[in-house]
């Protein structure tokens, strides 16, 4: 999503998890989802890195780049293919895709001795600031407009949002979660 102010969030963690060494939970979008899951080997933090390369694919590419109609195909093309990159994929993107959607655990980047480091030094993010970037001090490349709501439809908008109700605590199922 894009914020007010222009820059970007990630959302829809619907399914977050904190792991202490590894886990072998299986859940997620079948194109996001890393070799280590589908073989069962155990998994931890650089399943994030593989889905954060998937992710920057498809938003170049506008695809992901192991597609199927069967999701046990696009489990066969994870474990078994490279990505194919359409012609015109920036070429310092590719670079940095191709490394993080390594297989092989010890060459990913963001899972090696320099961590972060590796990714945020890549040649793809040569002109990025991190500081001003954390401090939302640099220009955000587009900066939406927001449309003016006239006041009967922000009484609208304002009486919908007052519409749910509070569950009482003795009918609430997820109390105890």
């Amino acid at each position: 999503m894009i914020g007010n102010d222009g820059y970007l969030k990630l959302i829809d963690y619907g399914f977050a998890k904190v792991v202490k060494k590894r886990t072998y939970t299986i859940c997620g979008t079948p194109e996001y989802i890393a070799p280590e899951i589908l073989l069962n080997k155990g998994h931890s933090k650089p399943v994030d890195w593989w889905t954060f390369g998937i992710l920057i694919y498809e938003m170049h590419a506008g695809h992901a780049p192991f597609l199927d109609d069967d999701p046990m195909n696009i489990y066969k093309k994870i474990i078994n293919t490279k990505p194919k990159y359409p012609d015109g994929f920036d070429s310092k993107l590719k670079s940095l895709v191709k490394h993080l959607l390594r297989r092989d655990l010890s060459k990913r980047f963001g899972n090696m001795v320099g961590g972060v480091a590796d990714i945020k030094e890549h040649r793809f993010f040569e002109t990025i600031d991190w500081n001003k970037l954390l401090q939302k001090t640099m220009d955000a490349p587009h900066k939406p407009t927001i449309p003016q709501v006239s006041s009967k439809e922000s009484t609208f908008l304002k009486d919908r949002n007052n519409d749910a109700s509070a569950v009482p605590s003795a009918d609430d199922p997820f109390l105890n979660w």
